[in-house]
């Protein structure tokens, strides 16, 4: 049986504010790692992300923090857009911020549908496979549920 809406029940299914985003607890960590790593990030030259991959693979001692320094300075230009990211610890999460976590979960839980889905939606072909290497380094440091 299908069940009719009334003009004035539509228009109120219609308004109803959806509920706000609610980051995993156990992503709160790689959300302010990596809103840390950015403000470090605004005084460093930008610099292309093939490059920087490039001397990350030559470097053979790469930590956590070099990954995250390249991902956040080629970000950029893997997005054709400046992200918008947030001081650690603000309550606020941007559109950016939600789709790097959904990212590093997509990671770190081996869902490479998901991982694919969310790289190919915003990030340039030439790019995807660049971004998901650096931000599984990343995230392989974090316990992503």
């Amino acid at each position: 049986m299908v069940s009719l809406l009334t003009k004035t029940e539509w228009r109120e299914t219609q308004l109803e504010t959806p509920t706000p985003y609610q980051v995993p607890q156990s992503a709160l960590g790689f959300l302010n790692y990596i809103r840390f790593v950015s403000m470090n990030c605004r005084a460093m030259p930008k610099t292309r992300l093939f490059e920087a991959c490039a001397l990350l693979h030559a470097t053979q001692s790469a930590t956590q923090q070099a990954y995250a320094e390249a991902l956040m300075r080629c970000l950029q230009e893997a997005l054709g857009t400046c992200p918008r990211l947030f001081a650690p610890g603000v309550d606020e999460i941007s559109f950016d911020e939600r789709w790097l976590i959904q990212v590093g979960l997509a990671s770190a839980q081996g869902d490479d549908l998901s991982l694919r889905f969310l790289l190919n939606s915003r990030v340039a072909h030439e790019h995807r496979r660049l971004v998901a290497h650096l931000v599984h380094k990343i995230a392989a440091c974090f316990s992503l549920d």
